[in-house]
C-alpha cells in the first residue's frame, strides 16, 4: 500500500464514510480510517451484547454541574460506517430556524456572502438523498396505532417519517445491531464499499489515530499527515495533501488538542474553542406498559414524529414514535416515575411484561453548553450544564410524552435517564475565528489542509435527527475538495460523478 495520499480521511460515519467514497469515486487516492472494525450485514444479527460489545463505542458519560446530578449518557458506533451502520435511519433536513441558530451562533455565511441556509446546503441533500433512496414509511404498526390517537387529542399528531431505508426492511427492530437485510442504508453499504471495490479506496480499520502531524513548510502550519496505532499497537504515519478529521463530535475534539492545534495556533479564539460548545440533543424513552401486547422491538425503530413543538417558540423538542430498547438496554435503564432506577421484583414483573410495553422518544434542542476535553493523563473527557431554558423543555417533553402514554391506555409509564445519541457542534463552523473552529469549508481557521467533516462543525444543534444533514454537509466538503479551489490539489472529475 502508498502511505501517500491525496487525501487522509479520520472516521468512517456519516461524515467521514461520505468524504472518502464521493473523493475516491471522483479519481483521489484516498485512505480511510476507521478504529472499529469493518462488518458487513453476513455479521450482522439480533444479539443485543455482542453487537453492544462489538459495534459500539463503551458508553462515554458527560459529567454533571453537580455532584448530586446524574452523569449524561452517551451512545456512538465504533465500526465502518460510524453510527450510521446502527442507528434508525431517519432522513430529516433542518428547519429554517435551525440555519437561523446557525448565523447567529457563529457567523456562517454562505457563497453569496447572506446567512447560510437552505439554499446553500439543498443540492447536497438532494444528491445525498437520491444515493440513499430516502423514501416516506406509512407501514406503521400496531404499537404505533395505539399512541397515535392520543397524540390526535392532545392536538399534536403524529407524522409519518422520511427514512433511508428500502423496500427489503423486515420491520425486525435490529437497527441498532446492523441491519441483516442491508436495507437500512449507510455510509458502508452506500458510499465506502462501491469505493473499496471499483474505485480504489483504501481503507484501515481496527485502527486507532493518535494524531494530526502538523508541520510549517514555510507558508504556515498545514496537516501533513498523521500517525496512527495499528492493530498489532505498532505506530505507523501517513502523508497526504489534505486531512480531513471526521472521528465525531466526542471524538474529534481530543484528537485535535492531543496533535497540538492549540499550541501551534498560539492559542487563538478558533483554536480555544475546540471542544468548547458540545451540544447533546438530550433525549429520553418514556414507555408506557398496556394491557395489549404491544411488541414494539419489532419495528423500525423511529417510525413516526411529533414535530408540534420542534421550534424553541413551540416547546423546543420533538417527540419521536414508537420504539422500545432491547432487552438488556430495557432493564438497565428503567426508572419510575420519581426517575428512581427500578430493581427488585418490580424489575422482574416489568420485564415479564416486556411485549405489553411501547415508548417514545423525547429529543430536545440544546444551546451546546457541554464540553469535550482532555485531562492530564491523555483522557478524552465530557461535561454538561443545562441551563433553565434548557431543563424547562427537557421537562415539558416528559411530561408530554406521559401524558401522551396515559392517554393511549398505558397503566403504568416508566422512563429512562437523559441521554444522547445526537452529540453535535464541538467544533463549529462559520465565518467568524472568534466564534468557530472551522470556516465555511470546514477548513481550520488556524491549520492549512485540515478539515472537519463530522458532526462536530454543526454550529448549534437542530431541532432533526442530524445525520442527515451531517451527510450534506459532507459531500458538500467533498464538492469543495474536489473543486481545487483550495489549491491543495487538482480536480480530475466532478464529485459524484460515479453515483
Amino acid at each position: 500500500m502508498s502511505e501517500r495520499y491525496d487525501v487522509i480521511v479520520v472516521g468512517s460515519g456519516a461524515g467521514g464514510g461520505i468524504v472518502a467514497g464521493e473523493l475516491a469515486e471522483a479519481g483521489r487516492s484516498v485512505l480511510l480510517f476507521e478504529a472499529g472494525p469493518y462488518k458487513t450485514a453476513a455479521d450482522y444479527m439480533r444479539w443485543e451484547a455482542r453487537a453492544t460489545h462489538e459495534m459500539w463505542w463503551p458508553i462515554a458519560f458527560a459529567e454533571p454541574p453537580r455532584h448530586d446530578m446524574p452523569p449524561l449518557l452517551m451512545f456512538r458506533g465504533r465500526v465502518v460506517g460510524g453510527t450510521t451502520a446502527i442507528n434508525t435511519k431517519v432522513a430529516l433536513r433542518p428547519h429554517d430556524f435551525d440555519y437561523d441558530k446557525w448565523h447567529a451562533a457563529s457567523g456562517l455565511t454562505g457563497e453569496t456572502g447572506e446567512p447560510f441556509g437552505a439554499a446553500d446546503l439543498d443540492p447536497f441533500f438532494d444528491r445525498v438523498e437520491q444515493r440513499l433512496g430516502v423514501r416516506e414509511r406509512n407501514d406503521w404498526q400496531k404499537c404505533v396505532h395505539t399512541v397515535a390517537p392520543a397524540f390526535d387529542k392532545l392536538g399534536a399528531p403524529l407524522e409519518s417519517v422520511m427514512s433511508y431505508t428500502d423496500v427489503n426492511c423486515m420491520r425486525c427492530g435490529s437497527c441498532l445491531q446492523g441491519c441483516p437485510t442491508n436495507a437500512g442504508k449507510n455510509t458502508l453499504n452506500v458510499y465506502i464499499q462501491p469505493a473499496l471495490v471499483e474505485n480504489g479506496l483504501e481503507l484501515k480499520a481496527d485502527c486507532a489515530v493518535q494524531r494530526v502531524v502538523i508541520a510549517d513548510r514555510g507558508a504556515g502550519p498545514e496537516a501533513t499527515g498523521i500517525e496512527y496505532l495499528a492493530p498489532d499497537g505498532e505506530l505507523h504515519s501517513a502523508a497526504a495533501d489534505v486531512v480531513v478529521v471526521a472521528a465525531g463530535a466526542l471524538g474529534t475534539p481530543g484528537l485535535l488538542i492531543r496533535s497540538g492545534i492549540r499550541e501551534t495556533a498560539g492559542h487563538t479564539p478558533s483554536s480555544e474553542l475546540i471542544g468548547r460548545t458540545l451540544g447533546f440533543h438530550p433525549a429520553r424513552l418514556v414507555e408506557g406498559l398496556f394491557d395489549e401486547v404491544q411488541d414494539a422491538h419489532m419495528v423500525y425503530p423511529i417510525t413516526a414524529h411529533c414535530m408540534a413543538f420542534a421550534s424553541d417558540e413551540a416547546g423546543g423538542y420533538v417527540v419521536e414514535a414508537s420504539t422500545i430498547q432491547d432487552p438488556i438496554g430495557f432493564a438497565t435503564a428503567l426508572s419510575d416515575e420519581h426517575g428512581a432506577p427500578v430493581w427488585g421484583q418490580e424489575l422482574v414483573d416489568a420485564m415479564r411484561k416486556y411485549r405489553y410495553f411501547t415508548g417514545l422518544l423525547t429529543m430536545v434542542s440544546d444551546e451546546n453548553n457541554g464540553a469535550v476535553w482532555v485531562d492530564e493523563h491523555g483522557n478524552d473527557r465530557y461535561s454538561y450544564a443545562f441551563n433553565e431554558r434548557e431543563q424547562k423543555r427537557i421537562d415539558d417533553s416528559l411530561r408530554f410524552a406521559t401524558d401522551v402514554l396515559k392517554e393511549a391506555g398505558a397503566r403504568r409509564v416508566y422512563h429512562t435517564g437523559v441521554l444522547s445519541t445526537h452529540v453535535q457542534g464541538s467544533c463549529r463552523m462559520g465565518s467568524d475565528p472568534q466564534r468557530s473552529v472551522v470556516d465555511a469549508n470546514a477548513q481550520s481557521h488556524d491549520i492549512k489542509r485540515l478539515f472537519i467533516g463530522d458532526s462536530s462543525v454543526v454550529p448549534q444543534t437542530m431541532s432533526v435527527n442530524p445525520s442527515l444533514t451531517i451527510m450534506a454537509l459532507a459531500s458538500r466538503l467533498a464538492s469543495y475538495l474536489q473543486s481545487g479551489d483550495h489549491g491543495y490539489f487538482e480536480a480530475p472529475a466532478p464529485v459524484g460523478a460515479a453515483a
